[in-house]
């Protein structure tokens, strides 16, 4: 890990959405320790600022991939960058996704929206191991079907078990409509012996948690990736503080054994 940006170079750039673009970097010069699926790195737009982003792909080496939605200054400037421009790249950062607790067991991947992107290296590693695991199955949710990410990875995600959904479908669309929890009816996995990985809104990751509790997946075993403004990554300005954790050292992956309490108080 280095608190000191280094340099990366943009070289490949692809639109996924209206408001969202996946970015290759490669080290300009060394490059920074490997990362693990879940954690982040802080990205800097020169001139204008730095934040958080979640790798959405590590297999190429060197290089990382991230997965950026246009949403302030900063990911309005990082989407806009063409191929050969410069990016500051501070990392890794934060807690990964625990494999290890996954391995024979049967692997549930929930994601709303963008949080699919911080999960895309989860089943990557898991289907390039797929005698170590249990059963995958990957549910996706989105606003609509314009927003889903990795529409064109679905077709081999779905070799295991993969299906998306949308709050509001347009024109075409032939697949399911609603909240992404109803999606757990079609999944096969055995409560009691599954890992899940959840990612995206902490409204959504609330109902989800709840509803794998319901259905008899321990609470260490629901393990989630929390949100909070990260500016430092290191733990000294307290910006991404939620109770006694800081997010940026202690997170961004916690069991929801541990997040629960935290995110019942409207509060933090």
């Amino acid at each position: 890990m280095t608190p000191v940006p280094l340099p990366y170079r943009l070289v490949a750039r692809r639109e996924d959405t209206g408001d969202t673009v996946t970015l290759v970097l490669e080290p300009a010069g060394g490059g920074l320790e490997p990362f693990a699926p879940g954690q982040f790195a802080m990205l800097y737009a020169f001139g204008v600022g730095e934040i958080p982003v979640s790798v959405s792909g590590i297999v190429d080496g060197p290089r990382l991939t991230h997965t950026v939605r246009a949403v302030g200054a900063v990911s309005r400037a990082l989407c806009g960058l063409r191929v050969g421009a410069s990016v500051g790249v501070r990392g890794p950062f934060g807690t990964p996704w625990d494999l290890a607790t996954a391995r024979g067991r049967d692997v549930l991947v929930i994601a709303g929206g963008i949080g699919l992107a911080p999960l895309r290296p989860l089943v990557h590693a898991v289907l390039a191991e797929p005698r170590a695991y249990g059963r995958l199955n990957v549910l996706a949710g989105a606003r609509s079907p314009e927003d889903l990410l990795y529409r064109d990875e679905f077709p081999d995600w779905r070799r295991p078990f993969a299906v998306a959904t949308v709050d509001r479908p347009s024109v075409g669309w032939a697949g399911r409509v609603g909240v992404v929890t109803t999606l757990l009816d079609e999944a096969r996995f055995a409560p009691g012996d599954t890992t899940a990985f959840v990612c995206g809104p902490e409204v959504m990751i609330r109902a989800t948690a709840r509803a794998l509790l319901g259905r008899g997946v321990p609470p260490g075993r629901v393990r989630v990736s929390l949100e909070r403004n990260m500016r430092c990554a290191t733990g000294h300005c307290g910006h991404c503080q939620l109770g006694p954790l800081l997010l940026c050292r202690d997170g961004p992956v916690v069991g929801y054994d541990e997040a629960e309490p935290l995110l019942a108080v409207r509060e933090l």
